[in-house]
């Protein structure tokens, strides 16, 4: 049996959730108090239907919060017209300035608004690791840390085996490329390339995973003249059983062609703005689970006092306050943006 490890951090503005088997992260949740809760992942909402695109077989969707409106997949006879009310469920968030995709429920009544907020972090840790009970404290805000470094991560190197993976996302594919890294005595043939490979597709889905990315995927497997069936085997083991998953054949230059189903917003769009900069709501939520970390860890010191630039703390300030008397945030001009220091009180 795997060994399952499971995190739950509940700071002030942000929770965040975290799974990891083996020693490796392959879950990282986080929820935020200022997200739109109508278009968080399993949301149920009543919703007007604002315009309706035969073309692309759906209609847009006003959640009562604005746009961007969800969109809906739409079939003949589910009774779609512009005007009215349905009950619906997001079943795919945000991404790339578009709105969450829904799943129609049925006919409605009232405004539009929420009616329902989807599962909890912790609702969500336990059904992906049930019976394991999650470890709270500085514990769970440093494996938060580290898994979001690992999210973030392009790759991996695996010393046991030698598998070298990337692992990038493009505008068309996310593109896998498994290597093996030179080791004496081992060459990238026989049951050697196939146990690394092997290993490789599962990394693969949990990088994937971890990262929350979706859509057309192609992994270039170590060497050529696979046997087909067996890979396929082992990617369905790997990324799992979602019937949404479609698995396409090994090409003869040894390329495995899926397509994944977008499920959640990529962590990269959660965490930076548009032009790969951490967003300044995120950089003050960093300051508040520092702050959060420290007065776990340290329970003598009376006041523990942190300096940031006088922006972020004007952000993080009302978090800070509910983190109790001993936390002191203190903004100053001289503490370029996205930096800290510590103040001995």
């Amino acid at each position: 049996m795997s060994d399952v490890e499971v995190f739950l951090d509940d700071t002030p503005g942000e929770v965040r959730g975290v799974i990891a088997r083996d020693g490796h992260f392959h879950h990282l949740l986080i929820q935020r108090e200022d997200e739109i809760t109508a278009h968080r992942l399993g949301a149920r909402s009543v919703g007007r239907i604002v315009d309706v695109q035969p073309g692309l077989k759906g209609a847009f969707v006003d959640l009562g919060v604005g746009p961007p409106f969800g969109f809906l997949p739409t079939r003949k006879g589910d009774g779609v017209a512009v005007g009215r009310n349905m009950e619906v469920e997001v079943v795919a968030e945000p991404r790339e300035r578009k709105g969450p995709t829904l799943r129609l429920i049925g006919a409605a009544e009232g405004a539009p608004g929420l009616r329902s907020p989807g599962p909890t972090v912790a609702e969500t840790l336990a059904r992906l690791a049930p019976g394991v009970e999650p470890v709270t404290g500085p514990a769970a805000i440093q494996a938060s840390w580290n898994a979001e470094e690992a999210a973030l991560s392009s790759g991996e190197l695996f010393h046991d085996t030698g598998l070298d993976i990337a692992v990038e996302r493009t505008r068309a594919l996310i593109a896998v490329d498994l290597d093996l890294a030179p080791r004496p005595g081992m060459a990238a043939t026989g049951p050697a390339r196939d146990r690394t490979n092997r290993q490789g597709l599962h990394q693969a889905a949990r990088m994937i995973r971890l990262k929350r990315w979706g859509g057309l995927t192609a992994i270039d497997l170590i060497g050529v003249g696979h046997d087909g069936e067996a890979v396929l085997r082992t990617a369905r083991q790997a990324f799992g059983a979602d019937p949404d998953i479609v698995y396409g054949p090994v090409n003869r230059f040894g390329v495995l062609q899926l397509a994944l189903p977008w499920r959640e917003t990529p962590l990269e769009e959660l965490l930076n703005d548009a032009a790969g900069r951490r967003r300044p709501e995120h950089r003050a939520q960093d300051l508040v689970r520092s702050l959060r970390h420290s007065l776990l860890s340290d329970t003598t010191t009376a006041r523990i006092i942190l300096r940031c630039a006088p922006e972020e703390a004007a952000l993080a300030g009302p978090l800070v306050a509910r983190l109790g008397p001993r936390a002191h945030l203190v903004g100053d001009s001289a503490i370029a943006s996205g930096a800290f220091a510590w103040e001995e009180g």
